[in-house]
């Protein structure tokens, strides 16, 4: 879907969970502006002027750091430079600029706001870098050519998605289907999010995913308890039987 991978400031949420039972058939939020896709075109398109204005690419959402802990665990794994990789919801694709700077040379980044896909290639064109493919897509009705990806990657677009004021049950339902249906089997799928704990999102991904490992986020301390403000998990797709495969239809 695409409402924001890179863009202007998070969801709101502060990793702590919502206190239902995701999958449950319970709204775990409360349904927000940040969940529709009005917000962001009108985001992305002060975004997009601003650019153009002054040169402003924009935010990084959950900071600079977000993007130097995938990069880190994708060389720690040492997945091949040419592996296909997917951002969903890139927003201003700077995540994808900084894969293809690392060595990265297989990138699509996809937006359902044409003004963040602008925006995206104006910021690539200025950078010169020309192995980034770029496409107007909703990730809950992705055409058949998206697939085939090795890797996917989700910063923000989950918790968004989330807070949709219609069916967000649903949608997240729908997100987990078109997952599937992009990643390969054994696929890696690295999700970073504000609004959901890991416990939780174990539970919203259980079917058809395995957790790999956790990545280390920074802590705070509140009341004499620590916790971390964001959660980062890398999950790996099962391999493929049919028994799931009738779960998710």
């Amino acid at each position: 879907m695409a409402v924001a991978g890179e863009g202007p400031g998070p969801p709101v949420g502060s990793g702590s969970g919502s206190g239902s039972v995701p999958g449950s058939g319970e709204e775990p939020f409360s349904p927000s502006v940040l969940g529709t896709r009005e917000h962001w075109d009108a985001a992305y398109e002060r975004e997009l002027k601003a650019f153009q204005e002054i040169g402003d690419a924009g935010e990084i959402w959950f900071g600079e750091e977000s993007m130097a802990r995938i990069i880190r665990w994708l060389e720690k794994q040492k997945v091949p430079l040419d592996s296909p990789l997917l951002d969903i919801g890139t927003g201003n694709g700077l995540l994808l600029l900084e894969l293809a700077k690392s060595g990265y040379t297989d990138l699509t980044g996809i937006d359902y706001s044409p003004s963040a896909i602008q925006l995206s290639e104006k910021i690539r064109e200025k950078e010169g870098i020309s192995n980034i493919k770029l496409k107007v897509e909703d990730f809950l009705a992705p055409s058949p050519e998206l697939s085939g990806f090795e890797i996917c990657i989700d910063k923000g677009t989950f918790d968004a998605i989330s807070l949709n004021p219609e069916d967000a049950v649903g949608k997240r339902q729908q997100y987990l289907r078109s997952l599937c249906s992009t990643l390969k089997p054994e696929g890696f799928f690295l999700i970073t999010s504000c609004n959901w704990t890991k416990e939780e999102l174990l539970n919203e991904f259980r079917e058809g995913f395995d957790i790999l490992e956790e990545l280390p986020t920074p802590k705070f301390c509140f009341g004499g308890r620590i916790g971390n403000s964001v959660t980062a998990l890398v999950f790996q797709r099962k391999k493929v039987r049919p028994s799931i495969l009738d779960k998710l239809d």
